[in-house]
């Protein structure tokens, strides 16, 4: 499993799990806590999860999937912007950890700016990590000029979340360079995309054909995984929904891709010439 390494020094695998839409469905639930399950014991040991995904049944969700694992997981979780005053930021991160069932978070995230000062829901992040509620704190949806504001009032963030993937590059005209500058991990959100598009266009298939895993042929999915997997510095977290897609997602870590497969994306999903706006989903 390829890795990342936070400016403290922790290593941790470059691929996780994302549970965006998990623990919306009673039906689902025995294969989302089974596809979790299996994933950390295939080392994609990073779970992300946050307070608003479903009201909180996705944490809840996880927390029940890792009640025997806790140990073996690096664990993520995130609070809503209207949330995340000095106090609320106190109150939030104690209701999300009876939700997931642990007495604290490897990583915890703002999910993205409001209107309360950047500088209380710092305060806010350095008082949990004092208590020993948080590991580490970090950002998500911060662009360079949030993560420039940020730069100014705490060097402890770990991490921003970002969406990236084939469809949306618009962070790699700057905004990948700073964080690994910063030594800011990039975690990647809706790295396949999100609406079905990105793995039917044709040159994922063509890429994907050239391609084999230790299971057989490659998929596009894979591809646009180990797509994003190729850049230094960046943690991707697909959503994990069922085993199937989780054994899939777990082999996209042996797939290289050439310099001819790179022309060829790139063709299809030109990289960013100019400055462009966040892309947020």
């Amino acid at each position: 499993m390829r890795t990342v390494k936070l400016k403290n020094g922790k290593t941790i695998p470059a691929l996780g799990m994302g549970t965006w839409n998990i623990g919306d469905s009673g039906a689902r639930r025995a294969d989302e806590i089974a596809s979790l399950q299996a994933g950390i014991e295939a080392g994609m040991t990073v779970v992300d999860t946050a307070e608003m995904y479903g009201n909180g049944r996705s944490e809840t969700l996880v927390g029940e999937a890792i009640a025997d694992l806790r140990d073996d997981v690096y664990l993520v979780s995130k609070v809503t912007p209207s949330n995340a005053s000095y106090e609320g930021v106190q109150k939030h991160c104690r209701a999300s950890l009876k939700r997931l069932g642990t007495d604290r978070l490897d990583l915890y995230l703002l999910h993205w700016r409001s209107g309360v000062p950047l500088s209380e829901t710092v305060r806010g992040m350095e008082q949990l990590q004092a208590d020993g509620l948080i590991e580490d704190w970090g950002v998500s949806n911060f662009d360079v000029d949030d993560m420039d504001e940020l730069d100014g009032i705490s060097d402890g963030c770990v991490a921003n979340q970002v969406l990236y993937n084939l469809e949306h590059r618009g962070v790699e005209f700057d905004l990948l360079g700073e964080d690994r500058e910063r030594e800011v991990v990039t975690m990647a959100y809706s790295p396949l995309g999100q609406d079905g598009e990105l793995l039917t266009n044709p040159a994922m298939r063509e890429v994907a054909k050239r391609h084999e895993t230790s299971a057989g042929p490659a998929s596009a999915a894979q591809i646009a995984l180990a797509w994003v997997l190729r850049q230094e510095n960046v943690l991707a977290i697909p959503k994990t929904g069922s085993i199937k897609h989780l054994r899939e997602n777990a082999l996209a870590t042996e797939i290289e891709l050439s310099q001819d497969d790179l022309k060829t994306l790139d063709a299809a999903f030109p990289s960013p010439k100019r400055k462009m706006s966040l892309a947020m989903i």
